[in-house]
């Protein structure tokens, strides 16, 4: 059996297709095998509120497609505009692959896998924003 393992901790919340399922008092696995699912730890949510940079904005848009607030036919050419102008200032080769997997991944409808790659990129973002100008 393949699939996406989930591993949770206790009173964890998850979105599973659009429905938010809170795990019991102990840890547990669970295997989502429909090809396809839309899933959302709640812990790694970004707010709207906190989709305040141009990074933590695209990962804003992945992860509404999952939650499914936009559809992703829709969103596909807003998304891959979002992640060009993205590469424009991530020039290394680390970010460029992380941009790469996340356009294909829109590419092929796959938002989970373009949240998580642009996510990557958060750390870098902080580091560039801290940085002030002399």
């Amino acid at each position: 059996m393949s699939g996406l393992v989930l591993k949770l901790a206790p009173k964890e919340r998850v979105l599973v297709n659009g429905a938010v399922i809170e795990n019991g008092d102990r840890r547990s696995r669970l295997s989502i095998v429909t090809p396809d699912a839309n899933i959302l730890r709640l812990r790694d949510a970004i707010h709207p509120e906190e989709a305040n940079t141009p990074v933590r904005r695209v990962c804003y848009a992945a992860q509404l497609v999952l939650t499914g607030d936009i559809d992703p036919q829709e969103d596909r050419l807003p998304m891959l505009r979002r992640i060009e102008d993205l590469s424009q200032v991530f020039t290394d080769p680390d970010s460029r692959a992380s941009l790469a997997e996340a356009t294909e991944a829109v590419i092929q409808n796959n938002h989970y896998r373009c949240l998580k790659a642009i996510r990557t990129l958060i750390p870098r973002e902080d580091r560039l924003m801290a940085v002030q100008p002399k």
